[in-house]
């Protein structure tokens, strides 16, 4: 790492006034991270900075060990869980510290149960949260949106992961390499572990082939970074794409994980919001499948929200066109789907066609991607053969959403009792209208319950995102509700305590496209939720917002 690098970071910290993250990252262990956090701290403690050692593993390695000398080190919590005492970071003490930067090793580290936070990055993100600065290590195979990608590459399943969107999010990315040859003789030379784990280590996952592999999916990920910083964020959402990506999941559905984090890394490269598509067919009513069943399907949904997808439930008893309407609705681009069993010869005689053939034929230009849930790779990239897609010009979109532009003390709604759904709807939708001056609430309203009718959207992780497109509408429209008992008649494995109700001109789907990515943004910020759960007026909500739009506006472009 050079100086430059070191000062710009000291640079941004002195500057900021909220928390910074920056990340090493490394291909494997042994490559460096944690020496090169440590030389950082050491320069910030010598450039003014209150540096502090928030948890640091040293492996045994005595030259970390002996680089944490002359640093602060904050005591370690101590637990027990079956039998065996487990040090943690002790987050409350680094928090009562508030130092100016706290070095925190291992960022995927999933904390012992009974923690305050389940994973270490959520521990970093409160640390963010109280303005402490943030200097931390992760290897590359920790990603999610990878698990797959490094399961068939190397045979090695990662057990500790965290979302794509804590890197992304991340101040800075310090790409920290090494050669696989000089990895390989640090390690015989008992500089990444005690001497009796050498051999094996050499002999299974340490092997060329698979350092080799891990360095190219490291440098792959960087350079998409990179690539993802660079562009101009206000362009983005000016020039917003209506070739969105969706991935189709199932209840029964093999590996819909493989699914959804292939659609994640699409999504990515493409540089679209992306949608999770749960058909929901009359055989698939919760009230029909078995209790594991729903379990799966509830595991994979809230991973869909992790990766950053906003997730939907449709109904239909034909799953081909209702993938077809919600792609239309939602200006998809591109298809992802696994391949579906293969159809008996009699089905076929029948003139049965499965799911894949009769979108393939129906799509009218969308790309259908069919995905072996079982290699993880595609075995057909499809567009619908001579059917473009017809295109109209839509209405100019505004240059930029902002929620503190669409939320006005009059346009929030705050329940400290237990509250119906239909009462929130109707509360939210009377909101929404206020300015409109109509007299039309009836026939919104109506809209709303009609789309939610097809597929509720009351069940994403306590936050709900119900929509509608209305005729002759000016503007978007967006009402906040929270209900700080939850909604009574909503089944949901967290109780909705968020519901941000969008409308906007029927004429202009960009715009319901732009009102959806901005409200599903806000709801992955875990510190805008915490203010917005805590809320009690409507003033705290908008300063909230405030906040969390002027942290993402001092967010670096690269």
């Amino acid at each position: 790492m050079t100086d430059d690098k070191a000062y710009s970071f000291l640079r941004m910290i002195r500057r900021s006034q909220r928390g910074r993250l920056k990340v090493y990252l490394g291909y494997c262990a042994g490559v460096g991270k944690t020496y090169q956090m440590l030389q950082e701290g050491h320069r910030l403690k010598e450039d003014g900075i209150d540096a502090v050692v928030g948890f640091v593993e040293t492996h045994g390695r005595a030259e970390t060990a002996q680089l944490i000398e002359g640093l602060e080190v904050i005591p370690r919590s101590k637990r027990e869980y079956r039998g065996v005492l487990i040090e943690e970071m002790d987050l409350d003490a680094v928090l009562a510290r508030k130092p100016g930067v706290a070095l925190v090793d291992e960022l995927a580290h999933t904390n012992v149960p009974g923690s305050r936070n389940e994973k270490r990055y959520e521990d970093v993100q409160d640390l963010l949260d109280a303005g402490i600065h943030v200097i931390t290590t992760l290897n590359i195979q920790h990603l999610e949106s990878l698990y797959n990608t490094v399961e068939s590459a190397l045979g090695v399943r990662v057990r500790e992961r965290l979302p794509d969107s804590v890197l992304a999010e991340a101040d800075q990315i310090v790409n920290v390499d090494l050669t696989t040859e000089d990895l390989r003789r640090r390690l015989e030379e008992g500089k990444v572990y005690p001497a009796d784990r050498v051999q094996a280590a050499l002999a299974n996952f340490f092997v060329r082939s698979n350092l080799e592999q891990l360095r190219e999916i490291a440098l792959r990920e960087l350079a998409a970074q990179i690539d993802l910083r660079r562009r101009e964020p206000v362009e983005d959402e000016i020039t917003l794409s209506p070739d969105q990506v969706m991935v189709c999941l199932s209840s029964r559905g093999p590996n819909s994980e493989m699914l959804l984090r292939y659609a994640s890394r699409l999504a990515g490269r493409l540089n679209r919001n992306w949608y999770a598509l749960y058909v929901q067919t009359p055989s698939e009513a919760p009230v029909a499948i078995d209790a594991q069943t729903q379990r799966e399907l509830s595991g994979t949904l809230t991973l869909a929200k992790q990766l950053g997808a906003m997730v939907f439930t449709y109904k239909g008893e034909d799953v081909a066109e209702t993938i077809l309407r919600f792609a239309r609705e939602y200006r998809a681009g591109h298809i992802v789907i696994g391949r579906p069993a293969p159809l008996t010869r009699w089905q076929r005689f029948m003139g049965k066609r499965d799911v894949v053939e009769r979108l393939i034929e129906k799509a009218e230009g969308i790309t259908v991607v069919v995905l072996d849930t079982h290699t993880g790779q595609p075995v057909a990239e499809e567009h619908s053969p001579d059917r473009p897609r017809p295109r109209t010009a839509a209405p100019a979109v505004p240059s930029m959403l902002l929620l503190s532009s669409l939320v006005s003390p009059e346009r929030i709604r705050i329940w400290d009792e237990p509250v119906l759904k239909e009462e929130v709807l109707n509360s939210l939708a009377k909101a929404a209208l206020a300015d409109d001056g109509r007299g039309r609430l009836a026939e919104v309203s109506r809209k709303i319950r009609e789309r939610e009718e097809q597929g509720s959207t009351f069940f994403n992780e306590g936050v709900a995102f119900p929509h509608a497109r209305v005729e002759n509408l000016e503007g978007p429209q967006l009402a906040l509700g929270l209900t700080h008992h939850g909604i009574v008649d909503v089944s949901a494995d967290k109780p909705i305590g968020i519901v941000f109700l969008l409308l906007s001109p029927a004429g202009s789907p960009n715009v319901q496209l732009q009102m959806l990515a901005l409200a599903s943004k806000a709801a992955q910020n875990r510190h805008l939720l915490q203010r917005l759960k805590a809320a009690r007026t409507p003033a705290q909500v908008i300063d909230a917002i405030r906040e969390w739009e002027s942290q993402a506006q001092e967010m670096p472009a690269g």
